[in-house]
């Protein structure tokens, strides 16, 4: 027992996010609500121009699961603290399956969220990558895999 106790304290450390971690973590949430909410409602028709033709199921259903899971992501990294690790894994990897539809959207020329050229799909794709880094920083789940 008196090993353990030595290192619970770093333990909490490990699992303590900093101010900025948190706010960011909150904003992503904030964020991913609006955006689920804007699949179900206001820009459902645009977040339809990202849809890959090739999956196999209705654009129109594609964009309203994944609005609902958008919502409850966001939710998720607002309300639940204490799975915030886990979460930002589960947030991350939904980000890199929904970037099939930014490629689609480039490759296809489709037009959306004021995406009308090229150029600014192109200069849109890496912004991805920047939502996967504050997913996994945010909610602390990187420096966690890192220290293990």
């Amino acid at each position: 027992m008196p090993v353990l106790n030595r290192y619970l304290p770093m333990l909490n450390e490990l699992n303590k996010s900093g101010p900025g971690q948190t706010m960011v973590r909150i904003l992503l949430g904030f964020f991913l609500i609006l955006a689920g909410t804007g699949h179900l409602t206001f820009s459902r028709t645009a977040f339809a121009a990202q849809v890959p033709p090739w999956l196999p199921l209705n654009p129109d259903l594609i964009v309203v699961l994944s609005g609902i899971v958008e919502i409850l992501l966001g939710a998720s990294l607002v309300l639940l603290v204490k799975k915030r690790i886990q979460l930002g894994w589960v947030v991350a990897a939904f980000f890199v399956l929904v970037f099939p539809g930014n490629i689609a959207q480039l490759v296809e020329h489709r037009n959306a969220f004021g995406l009308d050229s090229d150029l600014k799909r192109r200069i849109r794709l890496p912004f991805q990558f920047v939502l996967i880094f504050l997913a996994l920083w945010s909610t602390g789940a990187w420096q966690k895999w890192r220290n293990e």
